[in-house]
């Protein structure tokens, strides 16, 4: 039985102060996606853009520790005229999986998107087959039609001038 199984577990919007619980969940995950090249996120930008700005975060916690956490968005599709959530990140804690957090934490966006009369989306890695399985153990749909295109850096640049 895991040892963190009987801690009580609260979610709630993250707030001032959570910035260093923010950064060490996130970079958790930049390792566990083999990502960590990519990884830049500091306390100062999730200051600036995390807190509701931006993006938003929420954060699980089991006594008092950070231990999951789900960094979202609202997106809107204009043919369908819906709004919707957006999942960039959602990350618990190895020690921690298991419990029904994760879950917890995208059922309580589900329902932010299905009160905007919405829907929810969200990317995995094609080879992340944990959380392929899991996904669709909630009856999400893998979208096999559309591709993620991205301008960044030296070609959003270019473009931009």
């Amino acid at each position: 039985m895991n040892e963190n199984s009987s801690l009580p577990v609260t979610i709630r919007a993250a707030a001032p102060g959570d910035e260093a619980a923010i950064v060490a969940l996130l970079h958790a995950l930049a390792d566990y996606e083999k990502l960590l090249h990519r990884f830049h996120l500091t306390p100062e930008a999730v200051a600036r853009d995390m807190l509701g700005t931006a993006c938003h975060t929420d954060l699980a916690f089991a006594g008092g520790e950070a231990v999951a956490i789900a960094t979202w968005g609202w997106v809107y599709k204009s043919f369908a005229a819906r709004r919707g959530i957006f999942l960039e990140d959602l990350y618990v804690q190895p020690g921690h999986r298991g419990r029904g957090i994760g879950k917890a934490l995208l059922l309580a966006l589900a329902a932010k998107a299905q009160d905007a009369g919405g829907f929810l989306e969200w990317q995995v890695l094609d080879w992340n087959a944990p959380s392929i399985e899991f996904y669709k153990s909630l009856g999400a749909a893998m979208m096999p039609d559309w591709i993620t295109c991205r301008l960044e850096g030296d070609a959003l640049a270019k473009v931009a001038t």
